[in-house]
């Protein structure tokens, strides 16, 4: 279980009106201005209440004697259409109310749900499944949307329409209002029940929704494996397992469901029943008039007329609290390396980076009792300007130091210093305009190389394009390209080859010029002519830089000033390229095997 579902889990222990609550917290425009929006509904509700009272009193006023009191009942009738009318508007201006506060609540959740994922730890984005993590910014805020158009707006006029119907009826008779609360108070106990089992039915109906939406995520995106495998049933014999959980999940809680509203129509049948029954029994000698038993059960019908609808209405709301619960728990859940909350400025002029005795281990997973140490009381110093290439086998902690040192991780132990300052006394902003990442696999937006380009500094210029084209020599390669800058990369960059969109990745670094720089192995998978203009590009781009490389081809480490050789998380040799291979040792045997294998 990942650390995202363990707080879910803690989330889904609180009732329904603490998860509100803490929903309110978390979108403050959905509270506001809330009670004024109830004294509106309840005006509008007076208005409803009307009828019944008229109905009343032109039995027992309008008909004395035998006589019609035309007059009386006109006026009565002008007095109650003014009334409904003002209900009307009340209610009408509560619904718009309810309404925009909902569409600002529910913007801002899904805004700070979106950017809250992205300032997740990498690692709780290596063990959530990005499938579920879609569904909760998409399906389950949706859910959300859909309650708030009619089931939050029914839950705000129904209890208005009970509360001025409940005094009005218990200021008729208190008797008969006593009656008839006391007959419909078990259906509340019916529904408590009925609400717990939904509770636990809809939460598994919000977990089957993300596991469908992992699996129809995980099997487009790789399509292009599937088919290249003949892999397509499989992948769809999965998403249909998925599928199928989730439409069992949705019978069952729609089973369940379906039991509340004709729970609801025989309670208000029995209350009707027992409250004329009652009052024709009582008569006028407890003062119960004609007018007041035909008044009191049209109340009746009024006051029941919520408590059927909620039959309906709870069923939308479990489902919107279960979503709800699954929006907190991302909510809940730390963000990646906290922000320094009393940030240090960086140095001017060229940055060296240092480790500290840094250990660092990941969080253990199911089946492992306690963590292993990915590094180990590691310490490097690397001045200012040097290009430095990390080598090792995989598993050696190449990757996880470079995560440190651009701050997407902290360590366990020890500090991370750029600058001499410690890494998390640094403002994310200063440190993104110093560092730059450049990673294997660059991601590329459906868009222009342009667009893509300006994704790192939206404000630059063609000017500012091209001066970085030329700074990288690359103007052959633009020169070539169907629409230069202005070509359509495609889904994921997928109209460039490999060594292109790396050529992309490091034109965007060049935009941000930044004082440290990270390579993860940017000249992996490239043809030879690309590969050309891409070690020119980062023989370029490096200069003058402090440069860190995570080096697989060992062609990149025969660049570099310094070479570290990774073992189990520790340095085991340390030097220049020549200087290491004259040693004769793990560095010099690395080399030969590439060597070998690549003039195979």
């Amino acid at each position: 279980m990942t650390m995202i579902d363990d707080i879910t889990e803690g989330v889904r222990r609180r009732g329904a009106v603490d998860t509100i609550r803490q929903g309110i917290a978390q979108a403050p425009a959905l509270g506001k201005g809330l009670a004024f929006t109830f004294v509106l509904a309840v005006v509008g509700a007076v208005g409803r209440v009307t009828i019944p009272v008229l109905m009343q009193q032109s039995i027992d006023k309008g008909f004395v004697g035998g006589e019609i009191r035309t007059g009386f009942i006109v006026r009565l009738a002008l007095f109650a259409a003014g009334v409904v009318v003002l209900g009307a508007i009340s209610q009408r201006t509560a619904v718009y109310r309810i309404g925009v506060a909902a569409e600002a609540g529910l913007y801002g959740l899904r805004v700070r749900l979106f950017d809250h994922i992205h300032r997740l730890s990498l690692a709780d984005h290596n063990v959530e499944r990005r499938g579920a993590l879609v569904g909760r910014v998409t399906s389950d805020i949706e859910t959300l949307t859909t309650f708030f158009a009619w089931g939050g707006l029914a839950w705000m006029l129904d209890l208005s329409l009970m509360f001025v119907v409940a005094c009005v009826m218990l200021a008729y008779d208190w008797v008969l209002a006593v009656v008839a609360f006391l007959v419909v108070a078990p259906l509340i106990i019916v529904l408590r029940l009925v609400q717990r089992r939904l509770v636990r039915a809809y939460d598994r109906v919000r977990e089957g929704n993300g596991s469908m939406l992992s699996s129809i995520s995980e099997t487009v995106s790789g399509v292009e494996t599937l088919q290249a495998y003949d892999a397509v049933e499989p992948a769809l014999a999965r998403v249909k397992q998925a599928t199928e959980k989730r439409s069992k999940s949705s019978i069952r809680a729609g089973i369940i469901g379906a039991f509340l509203f004709p729970s609801g129509e025989v309670f208000s049948v029995f209350t009707v029943v027992t409250v004329v029954g009652i009052g024709i029994w009582r008569g006028e000698s407890a003062g119960l008039t004609a007018g007041s038993l035909v008044g009191f059960m049209f109340l009746t019908y009024r006051f029941l007329e919520p408590i059927a609808e909620f039959t309906e209405v709870i069923d939308q709301t479990q489902t919107a609290v279960a979503g709800l619960r699954r929006v907190l728990g991302i909510l809940d859940t730390p963000i990646g390396p906290p922000p320094a909350t009393n940030p240090v400025a960086l140095p001017a002029g060229r940055l060296g980076v240092s480790l500290h005795e840094v250990t660092f281990a990941y969080a253990p997973r199911e089946e492992e009792s306690a963590p292993t140490n990915v590094l180990s009381l590691l310490s490097i110093a690397i001045p200012a300007g040097q290009h430095v290439a990390l080598v090792g086998e995989s598993g050696s902690g190449k990757t996880t130091i470079a995560r440190l040192i651009a701050r997407l991780a902290d360590p366990t132990a020890g500090r991370v210093t750029i600058g001499a300052v410690n890494l998390k006394h640094v403002a994310n902003e200063d440190l993104r305009a110093r560092l730059t990442v450049v990673p294997q696999e660059p991601f590329l937006f459906a868009d222009t190389i342009a667009f893509n380009l300006r994704f790192a500094k939206p404000a630059a210029t063609d000017a500012e394009l091209a001066e970085a084209v030329r700074r990288l020599e690359l103007d052959d390669w633009v020169a070539g390209l169907a629409n230069g800058l202005d070509t359509a990369v495609g889904q994921r960059g997928q109209s460039l080859s490999a060594g292109e969109r790396q050529i992309v990745a490091l034109l965007r670094a060049s935009l941000v010029n930044p004082d440290v720089l990270i390579l993860d192995e940017a000249t992996s998978s490239v043809d030879a002519l690309n590969e050309v203009r891409l070690v020119r590009a980062l023989r370029k781009l490096a200069h003058g830089r402090t440069t860190i490389s995570i080096a697989h081809r060992l062609s990149t480490a025969s660049r570099a000033d310094r070479v570290l050789v990774l073992n189990a998380g520790r340095v085991v040799s340390d030097g220049s390229h020549d200087a290491l291979m004259a040693e004769g040792g793990e560095y010099r045997r690395m080399y030969d095997s590439w060597l070998a294998a690549t003039n195979t």
